[in-house]
């Protein structure tokens, strides 16, 4: 079985259709389909119907197609593994990351590392909680931000960099605008803008919300934070939301107030694949954010 014929059949497989994996991989079609005929030789066993021009996967071909992109992963990997090695300090890191980050810890980190190790580049993705989760366990991404650390993932490594609080945002001439804090007991009757069921700061509000006895009334449902804040501007609601979340956002249409009780926290941090060793240049970027924030924000640390 050869790289090139492993090659072939993933971007065939994803199209089905031969002729247009031969324009994309800039090869004669004749020589796809004479590989991935011998690579079923090689199997003994069709992986495709061939329907005229068309190819459809068959279900066996599905299950190689699983094998055959995680052999392609470690393939790449094990190239940049050797690339690194000659100079840590120069390579490439898919690094995910999620909204709440966006605009305030990543720029700021990024930033020093980069004019630290200006040969060490980025791939970025934003994405929500649970799709970055998935993604380093997939390869995806080497690295990824995210709060709440996930810390009982057989196949996830999670290290908490901080904790940071969590705040009402409420309409600037909602009842309790002028409070310097609140009991989250206090918003027992209010109407929540929340993200949707599934979405990681929704359960963290509905879980703080039944520690305290109550099940909040969502009278409204946004799946980005600028649509939240947004409709809590217009007086829909009031949402919770981290301090991350909020902390460049500036309206006089809302205003946050702290939670005094209980002590609202998210812990925020990054994840690394458990078992797999990480590439020279990940390795000198994680030890990176180690530092930073043991160095810039030890307060937090011991939170």
């Amino acid at each position: 079985m050869e790289f090139r014929q492993l090659k072939y059949f993933i971007e065939v497989a994803e199209r089905e259709h031969v002729s247009e994996a031969a324009v994309h991989l800039h090869v004669a079609q004749s020589a796809i389909s004479r590989q991935i005929a011998n690579l079923e030789n090689e199997l003994g066993i069709q992986l495709f119907e061939r329907e005229g021009r068309n190819v459809k996967l068959l279900p066996i071909g599905k299950i190689f197609l699983t094998h055959a992109k995680e052999a392609m992963k470690a393939i790449d990997y094990a190239k940049k593994q050797m690339d690194e090695y000659i100079d840590p300090e120069r390579g490439s890191i898919k690094i995910g990351f999620p909204t709440s980050l966006a605009s305030s810890m990543l720029p700021h980190l990024l930033a020093e590392f980069k004019t630290a190790y200006p040969n060490i580049h980025f791939q970025l993705r934003q994405g929500a909680y649970n799709f970055l989760i998935d993604a380093v366990k997939e390869r995806e991404l080497d690295i990824a931000f995210i709060g709440p650390v996930i810390t009982d993932d057989p196949h996830i490594n999670g290290d908490i960099l901080f904790h940071e609080k969590m705040f009402l945002l409420a309409p600037s001439n909602h009842r309790l605008s002028k409070r310097k804090s609140v009991y989250l007991t206090e918003l027992k009757d209010e109407d929540f803008v929340l993200f949707p069921k599934g979405y990681i700061f929704e359960r963290l509000v509905v879980d703080a919300c039944y520690s305290v006895g109550f099940e909040p009334h969502v009278s409204t449902q946004g799946e980005d934070l600028d649509a939240i804040k947004g409709m809590v501007a217009a007086n829909i609601g009031i949402t919770i939301l981290p301090e991350s979340a909020i902390a460049e956002y500036q309206s006089s249409y809302t205003v946050r107030i702290p939670i005094s009780s209980p002590d609202l926290k998210r812990s925020v941090g990054m994840i690394t694949p458990k078992h797999r060793d990480l590439a020279p240049s990940e390795k000198v970027f994680y030890q990176f954010v180690i530092n930073y924030f043991t160095e810039h924000y030890p307060r937090l640390k011991r939170d």
